[in-house]
């Protein structure tokens, strides 16, 4: 999905637990950072509106590239048959002020529950997606508005 705004400015949200400041009011009861500072090897627990809650760990966090690579570690989907739910964010530049934000999910399901796997949806960061690029959008607007 394409954002209009650069990819640095997209990478602060995505590539820090600065993400959840936009997320958790409307996808999250809450999150919270169990070990670690944002970095590979932290693991958050996020609770749903629902309120189930999955954990998940960051496996990969590349500044330089900015990728940024997460896997669920306990509920959620692992609850339905699914033994590895992989997220990969990138962000890559198009130009001075928008960039690519490119979501793969990556999965794997137990023979015998391969039903559950259209569960497994990109919408979710799609949805994000939209809300970090308005939130990026909003905040710009407010600096110029403040100049």
């Amino acid at each position: 999905m394409e954002i209009q705004s650069p990819a640095r400015e997209a990478w602060a949200i995505y590539g820090s637990v600065g993400l959840t400041v936009i997320t958790v009011p409307k996808y999250l009861a809450a999150v919270d950072i169990v070990e670690g500072d944002g970095g590979e090897g932290t693991i958050a627990k996020l609770t749903l509106l629902s309120g189930s809650s999955y954990y998940e760990k960051f496996t990969k966090v590349d500044d330089k590239h900015m990728v940024k690579e997460t896997e669920i570690t306990e509920g959620a989907f692992l609850d339905l048959g699914i033994t590895l739910y992989r997220l990969r964010v990138e962000n890559i530049p198009t130009g001075s002020h928008s960039c690519i934000t490119r979501t793969t999910i990556e999965w794997e399901v137990k023979e015998e529950y391969v039903a559950n796997s259209t569960r497994v949806s990109i919408l979710p960061s799609i949805n994000i997606a939209k809300d970090i690029e308005a939130y990026l959008l909003a905040n710009e607007k407010k600096h110029i508005d403040s100049k």
